[in-house]
């Protein structure tokens, strides 16, 4: 088996079995995508299947030897599961105005241009989105790194929020946004914190470092 296999399997709390997490931008499935998933659990005998809180399917309780198999039967790209892939994590999101009744602005269309936009970008350490199409917030837009949240007058940017051992509510950044303006603030806070980080440095401890004022005046620049 090779290297770049095992870095794309999360090894599991009994030291002897993996997860693997197959790439889902924003959530989306094919039939084709369920039917690869099911007949791979059925095939190699995984007891788990989990949605995460990122939008993706982990196939958990995977044995070593079965890895390189189970990728090539599924011919789907990994997603970045690991926290050692210092980049884009995964994009989640709302319906939006797909098919929610409250939505506004396009979460899915937003939040699948931004994981093809920004997906190889590399950075100081992995970076997670939510994008809601309304103030509702169901892509967690606040618990993000990165946060984009839909209104009638268009997006707001939010920016340091995590849900993980030290929660942080996002800063917002800036309202009333273009399509075109968010990905242009998005670039221009992602490469400020690369250039300003540390290795393994969240944004939400970034933020704390150095202050949103500081951060947000190279954003707007």
């Amino acid at each position: 088996m090779t290297e770049d296999i095992i870095e794309d399997a999360i090894i599991q709390r009994d030291k002897e079995t993996y997860a693997i997490v197959p790439k889902t931008t924003v959530g989306l499935l094919t039939a084709d995508d369920l039917e690869k998933i099911a007949a791979v659990t059925r095939k190699y005998n995984i007891p788990i299947i989990k949605i995460t809180s990122g939008q993706r399917f982990a196939l958990v309780g995977v044995k070593k030897d079965d890895i390189e198999s189970i990728w090539r039967d599924l011919d789907m790209a990994p997603g970045k599961a690991k926290g050692a892939k210092l980049c884009l994590h995964y994009v989640q999101a709302c319906p939006g105005t797909e098919t929610c009744r409250y939505g506004v602005q396009d979460s899915i269309g937003l939040g699948s241009e931004i994981e093809a936009f920004f997906s190889e970008m590399k950075l100081p350490a992995k970076v997670k989105v939510g994008v809601s199409g309304c103030p509702l917030c169901c892509g967690e837009s606040f618990v993000r790194d990165i946060g984009v949240l839909g209104k009638n007058n268009g997006w707001s940017l939010i920016i340091g929020g995590s849900s993980a051992r030290r929660p942080r509510i996002g800063d917002l950044i800036a309202e009333d946004l273009s399509k075109e303006k968010v990905f242009e603030l998005i670039e221009h806070f992602l490469e400020f914190y690369s250039n300003n980080a540390t290795k393994k440095e969240r944004t939400a401890r970034f933020l704390d470092r150095l202050g949103v004022e500081q951060v947000k005046a190279a954003i707007l620049r």
